[in-house]
């Protein structure tokens, strides 16, 4: 394997930036990008709610967006990469037309990290690129002290969360056939909503 390209040092990191996401909004739906994002959500909390997506580069945003307009009453979130969105930049003008309150997370370490560490194209802004689209906010955020800072309040609104490469292992795999994992899913999005 290649050794992994140098990226700017950001402090936050993809474990924070889930975290932060999963003590905010207990109860939300979040669908997470393949690869590490899928395994780092998996590891901190498997729970119903989420939709990990194993081998479907580049569509968090819009399975989100689906369960968006399906569930308007849930907290809907995808929880993308850099690298993933930048593989479906198209669908930031359908979530701003949507009008929904997604939230869209982008967690940009600045590479493919899952399949080795290439770069990506280059840093690009996310936060620029979601308000021309039409978002209603999008923010970016570099530490820790911003993410817990960041306002979100309408939606469809991005976070655009700067990172690092992780320091740790990958973490598990996710255990969940899809199948297994689409009926869990379904089950949480249609419990009612406290």
């Amino acid at each position: 394997m290649p050794a992994p390209l140098l990226a700017p040092a950001f402090e936050l990191s993809l474990s924070e930036v889930v975290r932060e996401m999963l003590v905010r909004h207990p109860d939300a739906l979040i669908v997470s990008t393949c690869g590490f994002t899928s395994r780092e959500l998996f590891n901190a909390a498997d729970r119903p709610e989420n939709f990990y997506l194993v081998g479907s580069m580049g569509m968090s945003a819009p399975v989100a967006l689906g369960l968006a307009l399906a569930r308007p009453e849930r907290t809907v979130i995808a929880l993308d990469g850099d690298g993933s969105l930048l593989m479906n930049l198209s669908v930031l003008p359908l979530v701003a037309a949507s009008g929904t309150r997604l939230l869209h997370v982008v967690v940009d370490n600045g590479m493919h990290e899952s399949t080795g560490g290439q770069s990506t194209v280059q840093r690009s802004d996310f936060v620029a690129l979601a308000l021309a689209a039409g978002y209603r906010s999008a923010v970016r955020v570099e530490t820790a002290a911003e993410l817990r800072a960041a306002e979100l309040t309408e939606g469809p609104a991005l976070l655009h969360a700067l990172t690092g490469p992780r320091t740790d292992g990958p973490g598990r795999r996710v255990t969940h056939t899809p199948q297994e994992i689409v009926e869990r899913v379904r089950t949480a999005a249609n419990r009612p909503v406290n």
